[in-house]
């Protein structure tokens, strides 16, 4: 908890510790996590998926073993999370670790949690697993971009907005409408909710090039672990399938693309190397937007995660914030 003895520029309910892709979250935040108590509220859209470990750089058992860690497996891959589930599940778990006089730590680098948590959110209708999975059929039948044109004559707001083949979002926008019988676009604004005051620090390399590298060298890692294996074990459930959000997760949509064009067939050198260019591409694509989300937020604490001096700049920043 923030200590009351220490003058506080800011009194936060949790702290949230955010960042690209490979930048170290995990790492600092165990760090602090040998100093303070705390609890670790996962702020990531893929760790919540069950069977999906090597991919999602998933925290070990000993790590979460180590320190109580939340929001982590709790879907199975057929399934969804969305942001407002996010917001509502860990606004309760902030005020369920203060109560038990420890720290929540929000670690993880997904932009649209983070936003949906600290600006608030619209009250949309909840989502409906049964009208989901109609749409889905309905689109495996006739098309992504013949669903784009069903939201258009219903939601042209909203349909204006999204690429013909964006599954997810067209999706959802028909789930509102067939649920709520209101387009999507009319919810927005109409009763936000403000979440609850958080610090934000965020990692942010002052060298690309050494993001890159990181990113690298850690997608080469989750290939030696056998990504390709986890992998194809999702594929020979049975119930998965391209276009779910969780197989559409940097890393595995790239995986799944390959293993689909071998129809069976064992990867070459030649498969695995292009893999290996698609991921590692689709990861720093990934970095780079969530630095243009985080760059978009004044009120966060940068530390430049790539110099030598990180923890100092961690320790001392903490000491402002009262949480040491």
């Amino acid at each position: 908890m923030v200590n009351p003895s220490k003058p506080t520029e800011f009194a936060p309910a949790a702290l949230a510790l955010v960042g690209p892709t490979a930048s170290g979250k995990t790492a600092l935040a165990l760090t602090l996590a040998n100093q303070v108590p705390l609890e670790i509220i996962s702020m990531d859209s893929a760790l919540v998926y069950q069977g999906m470990d090597i991919g999602t750089a998933k925290p070990s058992p000993a790590e979460q073993l180590a320190v109580p860690h939340h929001l982590i497996d709790i879907r199975q891959p057929t399934q969804s999370y969305s942001a407002a589930e996010f917001a509502r599940d860990a606004t309760r778990l902030i005020h369920e670790i203060q109560q038990r006089g420890k720290l929540p730590l929000l670690v993880g680098g997904t932009m649209l949690y983070l936003k949906a948590l600290v600006e608030g959110l619209d009250d949309l209708p909840l989502a409906s697993p049964e009208i989901r999975v109609e749409i889905h059929s309905q689109a495996m039948k006739i098309g992504w971009p013949s669903m784009h044109a069903e939201l258009a004559l219903v939601d042209p707001v909203t349909a204006a907005r999204l690429q013909p083949n964006d599954s997810q979002r067209i999706s959802r926008a028909l789930e509102v409408w067939r649920v709520s019988g209101q387009p999507l676009s009319s919810f927005f604004g109409a009763s936000r909710v403000a979440g609850p005051k958080i610090a934000l620090v965020s990692l942010e390399p002052v060298d690309r090039g050494w993001l890159h590298q990181r990113i690298a060298q850690r997608f080469d890692a989750m290939l030696q672990q056998g990504l390709v294996h986890e992998v194809q074990a999702l594929r020979n459930r049975g119930d998965l399938h391209a276009q779910l959000p969780s197989m559409r997760c940097v890393g595995y949509r790239q995986c799944w693309e390959m293993l689909e064009t071998l129809q069976g067939a064992h990867p070459a050198a030649a498969d695995l190397h292009r893999l290996r260019e698609t991921g590692i591409a689709a990861s720093r694509q990934l970095a780079k937007r969530q630095l243009t989300w985080l760059r978009s937020m004044p009120s966060r604490h940068v530390l430049a995660c790539d110099q030598p001096d990180l923890n100092a700049q961690w320790q001392q920043l903490l000491g402002r914030l009262s949480v040491v």
